[in-house]
């Protein structure tokens, strides 16, 4: 007699969903680059086989530095790659959709946000460097790297444009100024929800949890963070 089988639990379940829709628009970026190879279209094909390599990245940097990146982290890096570079640069919904560039802005923010609260969160973490950084000063730096590199991201285009004749800023002045300020919402979004994390020590908030998740599938990363849930234990 077959025993039934348990259900899988919501996490794992989950994470399959997100991994298979990384898949997907994987998938998609290669079916692109056969269709632009087969109409000739060689630098269409070139541009998407680019984005689709851009894609894998966040797979291969976790691989290299023995980093587990939860499937909803790499699900939306690859999104915000898919968005960004192939619909925005290849399909042209930059000119097509006026606010196709201030959405990927802001979800840049959040990212970024997100990824420089875990870099700080990583150093503070660890005794060999004996760093004790109050909650406020990890947030204020994730906000601060998330605008960092958006500001060096508009420098970059103006370079383009200017070395190339491209027209990546679009209206300028404006363009510019409107990107850093949807960059500058979404990093002080993650930074107050880092902060009240830290703060807390709590998971209300999707984003808290995922944060919590990303730190238990790192224990190598975080051993303050380890040490302290056994003693809580």
């Amino acid at each position: 007699m077959k025993l039934p089988r348990r259900p899988e639990p919501p996490a794992a379940l989950a994470g399959r969903i997100h991994r298979r829709l990384v898949i997907t628009l994987q998938g998609l970026l290669a079916l692109g680059v056969a269709l632009a190879l087969f109409d000739a279209r060689w630098m269409a094909a070139a541009t998407t086989f680019g984005v689709l390599l851009v894609s894998l990245l966040p797979t291969l940097l976790g691989r290299r530095l023995k980093v587990h990146v939860p499937a909803e982290f790499e699900l939306l890096a690859v999104v915000f790659i898919y968005a960004a570079l192939f619909l925005g640069e290849v399909r042209g919904y930059y000119v097509r959709f006026w606010w196709w560039d201030l959405l990927l802005h802001t979800m840049s923010g959040f990212l970024l946000g997100l990824l420089g609260f875990l870099l700080v969160y990583v150093l503070n973490e660890k005794p060999a460097l004996g760093l004790h950084m109050k909650p406020g000063f990890v947030a204020l730096f994730a906000f601060m790297f998330a605008l960092g590199v958006g500001t060096l991201w508009e420098i970059f285009e103006f370079a383009m444009d200017q070395a190339f004749g491209l027209n990546m800023q679009k209206s300028g002045l404006q363009d510019t100024m409107g990107d850093l300020i949807v960059d500058a919402i979404g990093a002080l979004v993650i930074a107050l929800i880092g902060w009240s994390y830290l703060k807390t020590a709590g998971s209300k908030s999707f984003l808290e949890r995922r944060i919590r998740r990303f730190v238990d599938e790192n224990p190598r990363l975080f051993p303050a963070s380890r040490q302290n849930a056994s003693g809580r234990g």
